[in-house]
C-alpha cells in the first residue's frame, strides 16, 4: 500500500468533475453492505464520514490507486484514528463501491473489472439520452455551455486534467436536466467509480481530446430544439467510448 500520512490527506476536497449537489447528500445516506455488524452508526458517524472523505479525496485523486490495500493498522496508526472509525469510513466507502472488503483478506481500493465497466457503461447509455429528451433548464443549460467551453479551452491548453474534469461535469450536468435527485446521486457514483478506471489513461490526450468537441456538437443541437438527434449522438459516442476504455483494459482487471 502507498505510502499515506496524515499530512497528505485531502481531508474534504471535492474531485472537479463530480460537482453533482446529491452526491452529498448520497453519501450521508448510504446503506451499509449487508451482513456488515453496526459499530455505533456505522454510515452515519461523524469521525466515520469525515475519514471517508479524506479517503474518497486520496483514491479519486490518484494517491491510493486502484488494488491498493487498505490495511487498518497501518492507517490507523498513521492517521492516528481508532479501527472502529476506519471501519466506518470502509462501510461508506463500500457502498459507493469506490473500496472492496474481501474475507480473511482485507479491505482493497476497487478495481472494476471489464464486467463492471460494461455495466457502467450501459446505465450512462439508458440514462443520458434518455435526460436530453427532457425540457430545458436555464440553470442547467448554462452550466453544460460552461462545462462545454472549459473543456474545448483546456483541449487548446492539452490540458488533460482539465479536459476530464470538464468532460465528467458536462455528463453530470446531462443527468441533471432530468430534475431527479436520485438519478443525480446514481450518476455521482457511476463517476467515482469510472475514475478509478480512467487513472490509467490520464496521461493519454487522444482519449479525452475528441469528447471536448464531441460535448460541444451535442450541446448545439439539443439547443437548436433537436434533442432526439442530440441523444442518438450522446447514445453512438458513449458506445465508442466504451470500446477504447475496454480496448486499454487487461483482460483480467481485478486482481487483488
Amino acid at each position: 500500500m502507498p505510502e499515506l500520512h496524515r499530512r497528505n490527506l485531502p481531508r474534504s476536497t471535492p474531485d472537479p468533475g463530480l460537482g453533482v449537489p446529491a452526491a452529498d447528500a448520497a453519501r450521508s445516506g448510504a446503506q451499509k453492505p449487508a451482513g456488515e455488524k453496526p459499530a455505533g452508526a456505522l454510515a452515519s458517524g461523524p469521525a466515520g464520514n469525515g475519514l471517508a472523505e479524506r479517503l474518497r479525496a486520496a483514491i479519486l485523486g490518484g494517491e491510493l490507486p486502484p488494488g491498493s490495500k487498505l490495511s487498518e493498522q497501518a492507517l490507523g496508526e498513521s492517521l492516528g484514528v481508532s479501527r472502529n472509525t476506519l471501519r466506518e469510513a470502509f462501510a461508506v466507502l463500500s457502498a459507493e463501491r469506490i473500496v472492496t472488503r474481501i474475507p480473511n483478506r482485507g479491505v482493497f481500493v476497487a478495481k472494476p473489472s471489464r464486467t463492471d465497466v460494461a455495466e457502467m457503461y450501459r446505465i450512462r447509455r439508458i440514462l443520458e439520452p434518455a435526460a436530453l429528451l427532457q425540457g430545458r433548464q436555464a440553470t442547467v443549460e448554462a452550466g453544460l455551455a460552461a462545462a462545454v467551453r472549459q473543456g474545448l479551452d483546456a483541449r487548446g491548453r492539452n490540458d488533460i486534467p482539465g479536459m476530464a474534469a470538464a468532460n465528467q461535469q458536462f455528463h453530470a450536468l446531462v443527468v441533471g436536466l432530468a430534475g431527479s435527485a436520485r438519478l443525480d446521486a446514481l450518476m455521482s457514483h457511476i463517476q467515482q467509480e469510472m475514475r478509478l478506471v480512467f487513472h490509467a489513461m490520464d496521461s493519454n490526450p487522444a482519449f479525452h481530446a475528441p469528447f471536448s468537441s464531441q460535448n460541444a456538437e451535442i450541446l448545439a443541437l439539443w439547443q437548436a430544439g433537436q434533442g432526439g438527434q442530440a441523444a442518438e449522438k450522446l447514445s453512438n459516442y458513449l458506445a465508442a467510448a466504451q470500446e477504447q476504455v475496454l480496448a486499454a483494459m487487461p483482460n483480467e482487471s481485478r486482481g487483488y
